[in-house]
């Protein structure tokens, strides 16, 4: 049976109870590409991985002056994805097999590096020469073993094909951008079961979302605070909150005292179960297949990027 197929099984075969929370874990500031700030809850020294997921950072919120704008320059990658989650600001992206594009406010790019690509994003000239808002996310999803060298391909979604659903009482929206929620379902195709959803909920908003039972879960605070769990446990901005698996759904309330809009990520996957040998843009099983990526890496097997 396939992962999608039992995952789907095991969605079907769980009652209806909502997931306590694990725990919190705390974002630490660090210098990403370029010099450019970023906010991460993972990787750190004490929490490396949340499995199948790598990494997540969120870049800025942050005012960028005329010409002070940075991006990652020329990098390699291989054995995972990248997603490239853009709410504001204006970067472009160019890679080794000749692929070029643009991300702007509300897009996304999915990239599975699979066999290895080496590729830049940086900010537009546009957005060079005015500066403006930057703020943005990426995460590392990890491939399985099986996929780990496959063809390189790229999904990218503008906002106005990502779907968007609003609640009735029109307190909750939501941007599905993998998996479903509140009746739509995301465009972009994952190669293991994923969720990734962006809820904005206003002042007494409530969000209940399924997650299947096998899935690993977590929600990171983009901005406000709220409750989370079945036990309301209190989060707040550039905190990534862990649930338990303990049940197949998960609330977020933005209490109606509040005096701002909550917005929340919330992230699920299905545990790959397999070792992990990793070394910055590699991500393979084996220390071996580490070497080997970059022994091919140095030897120009990946490519360069075109100027």
């Amino acid at each position: 049976m396939s992962m999608v197929k039992e995952a789907l099984r095991t969605e079907e075969t769980q009652t209806n109870e909502g997931r306590t929370v694990a725990g919190f874990v705390n974002s630490i500031e660090t210098l990403e590409g370029g010099g450019f700030l970023v906010r991460r809850p993972f990787p750190k020294a004490s929490f490396s991985d949340f499995d199948p997921f790598l990494l997540l950072d969120e870049m800025g919120p942050m005012d960028v002056a005329p010409g002070e704008a940075k991006g990652a320059p020329d990098h390699p990658h291989r054995g995972f994805e990248t997603v490239t989650y853009m709410l504001s600001g204006d970067m472009e992206h160019k890679d080794s097999s000749g692929h070029a594009g643009q991300l702007r406010s509300g897009d996304v790019q999915w990239m599975t590096a699979g066999s290895g690509v080496v590729h830049a994003e940086m900010p537009s000239a546009e957005f060079m020469r005015d500066g403006g808002r930057m703020h943005g996310f990426q995460l590392w999803v990890n491939l399985p073993q099986r996929d780990k060298m496959v063809k390189p391909r790229y999904q990218e979604i503008p906002s106005s094909r990502i779907p968007k659903a609003t609640s009735a009482d029109g307190l909750v929206s939501v941007s599905v951008i993998a998996g479903e929620a509140m009746g739509e379902k995301a465009v972009i195709e994952t190669r293991t079961p994923i969720i990734y959803l962006h809820y904005r909920l206003e002042p007494g908003g409530v969000a209940t979302q399924g997650v299947p039972h096998a899935f690993n879960a977590f929600a990171y605070v983009v901005d406000g605070a709220g409750l989370f769990g079945a036990e309301g446990e209190r989060g707040t901005d550039g905190q990534m909150v862990m649930f338990a698996p303990d049940g197949d759904e998960v609330r977020i309330e933005n209490p109606a005292d509040a005096n701002a809009t909550l917005e929340v990520l919330l992230i699920a996957g299905v545990p790959l179960n397999e070792p992990i040998a990793r070394y910055g843009p590699f991500v393979m099983n084996t220390e071996t297949e580490i070497h080997q990526a970059f022994d091919d890496y140095r030897r120009g097997r990946m490519g360069a990027i075109n100027s």
